[in-house]
């Protein structure tokens, strides 16, 4: 019997708990992987372990268990650690994409679906070593090289000159461009390697249908012959004369939307046109031009990761409030600074009333619902310079700069009544109180931060004792 060696495709698991995102998914990349699919977070760990997929899609938003946190756990088990997990989330939500980050995500796709930067991203993500065979060794010294280069550059148009710098030099070409399209659907060379000074080149894209066609396709079109092909037919007057003979155009996708257009031609002595070397090299090219793009701009318009991070690492994860650590920190520097220059400093402490009776009659999930919303209603009524913390479970804390016993005890009224006032989601109807209090450094009656917690703590403790949503004042 004569076998016949078949490829194997490589397996690919999509979970999402919404058919409809699967389908698109598995629809896009049937034909060239095998697909598995999983609704839930448990089932993206039972399918990933028992299937052993080349690569993992997740959604972030499922029930029972989250993408974030089912790859957290995909990437602390030993047999799944090395799958490279692609975690989907909605454009609005930046704070999941950050966390994903963070759980061990190997990248992320936002919403809505753009199908070929998802193709794009698979293929990058499950490129074989077999890819590269067409590159020869300069190439990838070349990619390296400015991969290293451009990951140094915050500036997007010093980007941009690079590449089209560095790409005339490894590849003969008669012109190597970088253009890209407003909102108005209008075309301007950013970059160009026959470009002399700064100014923005404008382009009608009437006399150029290659790029018009490779934005509207969003893939790359390769032309090999202009004076003979039908795709150039309308623009042959201008191209008459020309030093060169084909054309590739590679889009630069990243984040549902076409950043620019990575246009590249080459020169009439290569008889071959656009070779499976130049066309590789060109894709990988516009890959990380689309990378180091996205990365600029997110440097120059967002706050970092690490500086995300950071806040993440002061912050209660249920309220976005200070949590207990950093209240102490915060603390400790405004009771130093209102000592030093002899300016008042209130604390309010407060607690729900009966919050157990809450966690017993709703469930716990109920409960952080209102804790979460209580934090939410604290913002509402906090100043600018206030800063309101999560002191542990139900209690909360109130740093008030500046702030004298009056006025501290006008906020603990104007907040116990916005919280009594609030409709709660899920308590059927049921309002809640609290009891609070403050106490005020004025002056040198207070010797530290310690000692007015303590005033403060025992103020709540006295007021919650005397009858519910109660303030008491101590100073």
């Amino acid at each position: 019997m004569v076998g016949v060696f078949v490829k194997s495709k490589k397996k690919i698991l999509i979970v999402d708990d919404e058919l409809f995102f699967r389908e698109i998914l598995k629809d896009a990349l049937k034909d060239r992987y095998a697909i598995f699919e999983g609704k839930n977070g448990d089932e993206a760990i039972s399918l990933a372990v028992a299937h052993q997929p080349d690569l993992i899609i997740l959604d972030v938003e499922m029930p029972i268990r989250d993408g974030i946190d089912a790859c957290k756990t995909l990437k602390e088990k030993p047999e799944t650690r090395g799958i490279p997990v692609v975690l989907f989330t909605s454009l609005s939500k930046s704070k999941d994409m950050v966390l994903g980050l963070k759980a061990g995500a190997d990248d992320y796709i936002t919403k809505p679906m753009c199908l070929p930067e998802i193709n794009a991203r698979v293929d990058a993500h499950l490129r074989t070593k077999d890819y590269y065979v067409d590159l020869e060794h300069k190439d990838l010294l070349f990619l390296l090289e400015l991969s290293e280069n451009i990951s140094a550059i915050r500036n997007p148009v010093a980007i941009l000159r690079l590449i089209v710098e560095k790409m005339s030099d490894i590849i003969d070409v008669a012109r190597c461009s970088i253009v890209s399209v407003n909102a108005q659907g209008e075309a301007f060379v950013k970059a160009s390697s026959d470009q002399v000074g700064n100014e923005e080149l404008f382009l009608d894209l009437d006399k150029y249908p290659e790029i018009r066609k490779s934005l509207e396709s969003k893939q790359s079109v390769v032309i090999n012959d202009i004076a003979n092909d039908p795709l150039m037919a309308s623009v042959q007057q201008y191209t008459e004369g020309l030093d060169y003979s084909s054309i590739i155009v590679i889009p630069v996708i990243k984040k549902e939307v076409v950043i620019g257009t990575f246009f590249l031609r080459t020169n009439s002595p290569l008889k071959n046109g656009i070779t499976k070397r130049i066309y590789k090299l060109c894709q990988l090219m516009a890959n990380i031009l689309a990378n180091a793009l996205e990365n600029a701009i997110l440097f120059e318009s967002m706050k970092t990761a690490q500086e995300y991070f950071e806040d993440m690492s002061i912050r209660d994860g249920l309220t976005k409030l200070y949590n207990h650590r950093h209240f102490y920190n915060r603390l400790d520097e405004e009771f130093s600074r209102a000592d030093r220059h002899n300016t008042p400093l209130s604390l309010v402490f407060f607690d729900i009333d009966d919050f157990k009776l809450i966690n017993d009659t709703y469930g716990h999930t109920h409960g952080d619902k209102v804790l979460e919303q209580v934090g939410q209603l604290i913002k509402t009524v906090a100043r600018k310079s206030d800063m309101p913390a999560r002191y542990g479970g139900d209690e909360f804390a109130v740093i008030l700069p500046n702030t004298s016993v009056e006025s501290a005890h006008e906020m603990t009224i104007r907040l116990s009544s916005i919280i009594q006032e609030h409709k709660f989601e899920g308590l059927n109807g049921e309002y809640l109180s609290i009891s609070s209090g403050a106490a005020t450094l004025d002056g040198k009656n207070i010797q530290s931060s310690t000692q007015l917690v303590q005033l403060a703590d025992e103020a709540m403790y006295k007021a919650k004792s005397q009858r519910q949503n109660n303030v008491t004042q101590i100073w």
